[in-house]
């Protein structure tokens, strides 16, 4: 049975008006509005089905990158890399230009994240990009799972970048997975070789695959310096922000005194991990050291330098690009692991005594 306007309608509650306002993007529609639409668009496969199936196959020139936070250098320097190869590839779209490519920021939000994929459904995108961490949830999978084989079925190129594969899906051109427990484990060895004991982690949010990824590589090395005790204490989660990283380093310094490390789950809160330690009359790295994770831009340039993990973040944005535009051969297997490197800088040293 072919599924219609007004039955997308009648399951989001709206006019068929307003369901052609929100598919079109030609009239302002209220937020919660848009979404119930667009989750009624995806129940009923309103897309794929019927007389929309033969235009749903036929691409665009439309690439959608989607991003948890654009003013994170994190996913700005990944999502412009892969725009830049993207827009580079002259004569590639259906009128022989270029394709377009639009950032779509989530701001970390699932249902964003689906609101996004059905948007660039709608508009047939030749290729989706979908960068940093996943949501470690059962129901978000099984959604995300669905979602991008409806997008495959349709001709759209899925690429992950900065992302594990998703479990249970096929549909997904290329997987560009970064160490980020090897580079946590490398990180933490370097504080123990140094000889470092009380160290204290400042992790990123508890659902997310990089996090936990991070921390169990911090957690390994720990353990095979036979440091088994109880690492809960020493561990505080929080956003990949500034503010997180001073909060959690004073709670940090309030629960263990006598730290002599800390470890950020990123520069950016390292950079306030580093503040909470000058602003406790602390100095680094003579009485703490702190150490970051990805090496941002500003990371050298930070006061002392600042040891880190280096992830090749442009350079895997422009591989996801060339993977979305066929112009790379996806790796064996359409799964890559990206190597991460410790950069050792002047933010840590063997601790005082």
């Amino acid at each position: 049975m072919t599924v219609t306007l007004a039955d997308v309608a009648a399951r989001a509650r709206v006019s068929p008006a307003t369901v052609s306002r929100v598919l079109n993007g030609n009239y302002p529609v209220a937020a919660s509005t848009r979404e119930r639409v667009l989750r009624a668009v995806d129940e009923l496969d309103y897309v794929l089905n019927g007389p929309a199936s033969s235009l749903a196959a036929a691409t665009s020139d439309l690439v959608g990158i989607l991003v948890n936070d654009i003013a994170d250098p994190f996913f700005g320097i990944m999502a412009g890399a892969a725009q830049t190869e993207i827009g580079g590839q002259e004569g590639t779209g259906r009128a022989g230009g270029e394709k377009l490519a639009v950032v779509c920021n989530t701001g970390g939000s699932p249902e964003r994240e689906l609101t996004y994929l059905t948007l660039l459904q709608r508009q047939r995108a030749a290729a989706v990009i979908l960068t940093g961490g996943a949501l470690e949830d059962p129901t978000h999978i099984a959604a995300m799972s669905a979602k991008l084989t409806k997008l495959a079925d349709a001709g759209t190129h899925v690429v992950l970048c900065g992302r594990p594969p998703l479990p249970g899906s096929s549909a997904v051109v290329a997987s560009l997975a970064f160490d980020n427990r090897g580079g946590g484990r490398r990180l933490t060895e370097h504080l123990l070789a140094l000889g470092h004991r009380r160290i204290g982690y400042v992790a990123g949010p508890a659902e997310r695959t990089t996090t936990r990824h991070r921390l169990e590589g911090h957690r390994s090395a720990l353990a095979a310096a036979g440091l088994t005790e109880d690492q809960g204490p020493l561990t505080v989660h929080g956003p990949y922000d500034r503010r997180s990283g001073y909060e959690a380093t004073l709670e940090l310094l309030r629960r263990s005194p006598d730290l002599t490390a800390v470890v950020a789950a990123n520069d950016t809160v390292a950079l306030g991990a580093c503040a909470a330690v000058r602003d406790q009359g602390l100095r680094i790295p003579e009485d703490i050291s702190v150490a970051g994770f990805d090496d941002l831009p500003f990371s050298v340039d930070a006061v002392p330098a600042l040891t880190t993990v280096r992830l090749p973040l442009y350079e895997a944005g422009a591989r996801a690009g060339r993977l979305a535009m066929g112009t790379e051969a996806p790796p064996p297997g359409g799964i890559a692991t990206i190597a991460a490197e410790l950069m050792a800088r002047a933010s840590t040293a063997p601790p005082r005594g």
